[in-house]
């Protein structure tokens, strides 16, 4: 099958300037540095012995609390750390971690990989989430690489996948060295894909860095002192519709209202703000810098990084990709904060959190705008938070002692 597999790579290499100007033309290239993903650096040959990978936002957030704690050990003089989109690069130039270098995962193609294995002298990889890369993972096995597969996840329907190639499924899975999963029903697929060293340590996402912006925080709070603020986050195409009906419904109770939105793209900021104007809602967004007015309505945010920043505004978010069918995104980081979390229905990625944020009373399941009006005005009208974000903040904490337990053996 890695023959088969193989055609596809290099079909892909010869198709890719194709597809590469035309992520160019939306955004999502860095022009500059596309040839990272092809193993061509500006930058001399380094001995990067211990190389992480997390291909987006989500994955570098949850990563980065332990790449601060490994740059404190001494034995360790550089980090490797790649990502696949131009949004989280982004994200790496805010973070100024002073051991680890960034670059973009190259192109999953035999060539490409053993040359960039070859550059970097690595000794470790640990790849996070949902990153698994058949070629990646056999040269860095023929290498005797260490891989790891840190707060993994793999769901129902990527392993239905894997099962119409269960002997190419088991000689992918056969080359990882050490496999976390996030929850159980990763962890079950792990074992039904005879994956051999399986530990159970918990979800990263579950640990949060205290606020270090707090300056920050301050001058976003004075900014805002004279309206009620409830946030709408990690939003896609068409919520925001919603979003914005439910605002103009909420301010006929609550006429100093500002809804926050948090898209989970940025680059869709202007589709969005079309189509609020279209609802007669007046926008600002963050990066204008504009001052708020009486008659603002909602105030998008559209950089990456400051998203902890608006929810300590408030004590209520939506979290987005529930109401249509993407399988909702990661509510603790509001959650920790104090913030009780409004979900839609679909929310499959996250089913095992969403469910634990209900037992805690930290949630409510709804697609009903009546509903999630009722909810918001209650909440705004409550000062204190939840006690129960102790409870995350230590789960958090002990999420993060586990993995970097785990870590460590493969570092001695």
């Amino acid at each position: 099958m890695y023959f088969f597999y193989n055609i596809l790579a290099n079909l892909t290499i010869i198709i890719s300037p194709v597809i590469i100007i035309y992520r160019i033309f939306k955004g999502k290239e860095d022009i500059k540095r596309v040839g990272e993903k092809f193993c061509i650096y500006s930058q001399k040959k380094a001995n990067k012995k211990i190389w992480v990978h997390a291909a987006s936002v989500g994955e570098l957030m949850s990563i980065v609390p332990i790449i601060r704690k490994l740059e404190k050990n001494k034995k360790i003089k550089s980090i490797l750390l790649s990502t696949s989109t131009t949004s989280s690069a982004k994200i790496f130039k805010k973070l100024r971690l002073k051991k680890t270098s960034h670059v973009y995962f190259p192109l999953d193609n035999d060539y490409i990989v053993k040359r960039f294995i070859k550059f970097w002298q690595l000794e470790l990889a640990i790849f996070i989430d949902s990153e698994i890369w058949p070629n990646m993972f056999k040269n860095l096995h023929l290498k005797d690489i260490p891989i790891i597969i840190m707060n993994a996840r793999i769901t129902k329907r990527s392993f239905n996948k894997w099962q119409i190639f269960p002997n190419f499924a088991n000689q992918v899975f056969g080359k990882i060295s050490l496999a976390l999963p996030q929850n159980f029903e990763t962890l079950k697929y792990l074992k039904l894909l005879k994956v051999k060293n399986v530990k159970t340590a918990g979800n990263l996402k579950y640990y949060g860095q205290k606020n270090n912006q707090k300056y920050l925080v301050k001058l976003l709070k004075n900014k805002f002192r004279n309206f009620k603020v409830w946030c709408a986050a990690s939003t896609h195409k068409n919520e925001e519709i919603l979003i914005g009906k439910l605002h103009k419904k909420l301010k006929k109770t609550e006429k100093k209202l500002i809804t926050i939105i948090i898209p989970r793209h940025i680059n869709r900021t202007n589709e969005i703000k079309d189509s609020l104007n279209n609802l007669d809602l007046n926008c600002i967004t963050h990066s204008s810098k504009q001052k708020l007015r009486k008659d603002t309505d909602v105030y998008i945010v559209d950089s990456y990084g400051e998203t902890s920043n608006f929810y300590n505004l408030t004590n209520v978010s939506f979290v987005g990709g529930s109401i249509i069918k993407h399988g909702g995104q990661n509510p603790l980081e509001p959650a920790r904060l104090g913030n009780y979390i409004i979900n839609g229905p679909n929310v499959k990625n996250f089913r095992e959190i969403y469910a634990f944020l209900n037992n805690l009373k930290m949630s409510s399941t709804t697609s009903n705008i009546l509903t999630m009006e009722n909810l918001i005005l209650k909440r705004l009208k409550i000062k204190n938070t939840n006690k129960n974000i102790k409870k995350i903040i230590k789960i958090g904490n002990d999420v993060l002692e586990k993995n970097l337990f785990y870590i460590n053996k493969y570092l001695i």
